[in-house]
């Protein structure tokens, strides 16, 4: 998505330890008219998958899941990282790591907006090491829900979560593919095949 590459171009900073800073259109601020483009271009990749909800963890995929969510006409879900004093019982749960925050996090959904007659698209704004995925993966296979398919706004293809969503056989698909940050910019997949 040309559109994502040229603002994370231009927005973007790569900060050590292979990290993108995006809180300027994405994980902080959010630009409304980018993400529209980014749910859009989600729902037409995913329009004949038969999704019926989409699914992301708090904070930063809520923004291009419920735009993806609005194109596809589905209701959205998000994990949600902390406890609160109405959310206690009958929840699926699963253990998230983050490397960029270096704290591990316990994520849920309720089981009564997940089950075994949902098919859904899990959405979130990075993929890298793929412990986020990892934790929806398991949710909703503790649901019994199907997956049909991952939309990543920004995937880092040098890392591991790559492999982590091919080796479980699901569509992935991803807006920017970023190759490397050599020289502390940024490299695109898109690069190599002009």
């Amino acid at each position: 998505m040309r559109e994502l590459e040229e603002r994370i171009l231009k927005d973007g900073r790569v900060l050590p330890g292979e990290v993108l800073k995006v809180d300027n259109f994405l994980n902080h601020q959010v630009d409304p008219d980018l993400m529209f483009s980014i749910g859009t271009a989600f729902a037409h990749a995913f329009r004949d998958a038969g999704v019926t909800k989409v699914l992301t963890v708090e904070s930063s995929g809520i923004a291009p899941a419920v735009m993806a969510g609005l194109a596809l006409h589905v209701p959205v879900v998000f994990a949600r990282k902390h406890k609160s004093v109405t959310l206690i019982d009958d929840l699926y749960t699963a253990e998230v790591y983050s490397y960029t925050k270096k704290t591990s996090n316990h994520i849920s959904i309720a089981k009564k907006f997940l089950g075994a007659d949902d098919k859904v698209l899990l959405i979130d704004d990075f993929l890298a090491n793929g412990q986020a995925v990892q934790g929806l993966f398991e949710i909703c296979d503790q649901a019994k829900a199907e997956i049909a398919g991952v939309g990543i706004v920004i995937e880092k293809v040098f890392q591991t979560g790559h492999e982590l969503v091919a080796d479980r056989g699901v569509k992935l698909v991803s807006l920017a593919q970023i190759t490397s940050f050599d020289g502390d910019r940024v490299h695109f997949a898109s690069e190599t095949t002009k």
